[in-house]
């Protein structure tokens, strides 16, 4: 079981995969946006297994947050998910703070497969 933090505006979107990865066995925080998955991610000193962040978010998004994040706690992992072809290409800069980014929409086994690949890559 791992310690996932899904960092995501939109509420069915953070929702559905809030119960996909608590199925399968992950204890599951969640942030609205990249400013409170940032208090969070400090708030835990770091100490999530594995982020998973929506990229185009309102305030602060994934990318700005994960950047913040990473100067912080360089151990941290993030796994990105977004819509949108062109903050995919911006994901692909960080190199070393991003292990994945994952092409929305997903079906629930998708995220699951992605996390748990994720995580393995961790150890």
């Amino acid at each position: 079981m791992a310690k996932l933090l899904i960092v995501e505006d939109d509420e069915s979107v953070r929702t559905l995969a809030a119960r996909a990865l608590e199925r399968a066995g992950h204890m599951i925080d969640i942030a609205a946006d990249g400013a409170q998955g940032l208090s969070m991610i400090q708030a835990a000193q770091g100490r999530y297994d594995l982020v998973v962040s929506d990229i185009r978010m309102p305030e602060m998004d994934g990318i700005e947050m994960a950047i913040a994040a990473a100067a912080q706690f360089p151990a941290m992992k993030i796994m990105l998910m977004t819509g949108y072809a062109d903050q995919r290409e911006r994901a692909e800069e960080l190199d070393g703070i991003i292990l994945d980014v994952v092409q929305k929409p997903f079906t629930l086994a998708e995220i699951r497969s992605r996390v748990e690949r994720a995580l393995v890559c961790l150890v």
